[in-house]
């Protein structure tokens, strides 16, 4: 839920947040920590490291790390656990070719993005993502619903900055994504601007499919045809990357 955060910092007036506790619909959360270091989790390693079954104790959430392995144990009011390593419930949010792009992966591009639009007035209140694979090649598209501090109105953006903030997305993506942009392998990466309450109108199509209001949440990625529709009947400019990102070393 970080996507919330600049939101509530922004009416918060600069209070401090701070949650008195951290839950799940299914229960509270809390950690056990796993026995190795992050590298290597995505393949065998982490499996191991379930299958050993080592006796560990719970870690408070100030202790927690980065770059370590964590359990995250569920547990329910009549005392059921439930327990699923972190790392594996990142799934992959969007893949044209052979790259792989995870949620916290895009949302570390777009958060770049943004350092360039929020001196300048504008919030992203929203923003969802597709892989469009009706051309060739394929391309990312993210769709954002901007406004003004203080005001629901959109006023018009310089197109040569939402070319940049393409552009920025795209260099802070991984090397696999870079590489596949300069080889011609991936199209140019598109934002399209969408009016204020398109995001309403995308959570009025999943609410009325049977999704409960207390639980939806943005979604990160759309893949359904009638999601599409509503995001692109909301479009009020397209903007693509006008040059690919460097192709860093590794």
């Amino acid at each position: 839920m970080a996507q919330c955060i600049p939101t509530l910092e922004f009416y918060c007036g600069g209070l401090p947040l701070v949650s008195s506790y951290y839950a799940a619909s299914e229960g509270y959360l809390e950690f056990a920590d796993q026995p190795q270091h992050l590298e290597g989790v995505y393949g065998q390693d982490c499996a191991e490291t379930q299958d050993k079954k080592e006796e560990t104790e719970p870690v408070e959430l100030v202790d927690v790390k980065l770059g370590q392995c964590y359990e995250v144990v569920v547990t329910t009011f009549t005392g059921k656990l439930f327990t699923a390593l972190v790392i594996i419930l990142q799934g992959v949010l969007l893949s044209i070719d052979v790259e792989s792009t995870r949620e916290d992966g895009l949302s570390k591009a777009v958060t770049q993005a943004k350092l360039l639009i929020e001196p300048l007035g504008f919030i992203l209140t929203y923003y969802t993502s597709y892989a469009d694979t009706c051309s060739t090649p394929g391309h990312y598209v993210l769709f954002w619903e901007l406004k003004m501090k203080g005001s629901h109105d959109l006023l018009e953006i310089n197109p040569k900055i939402t070319e940049e903030c393409s552009y920025i997305v795209e260099e802070s993506l991984d090397y696999t994504y870079r590489v596949l942009r300069r080889g011609n392998r991936m199209g140019p990466l598109e934002i399209r601007v969408v009016k204020h309450g398109t995001f309403d109108a995308l959570m009025d199509l999943f609410i009325a499919k049977g999704t409960s209001v207390s639980q939806y949440k943005t979604p990160r990625c759309i893949k359904s045809e009638e999601a599409l529709k509503i995001m692109d009947a909301g479009v009020v400019g397209r903007y693509f990357s006008q040059e690919a990102p460097w192709e860093e070393t590794k």
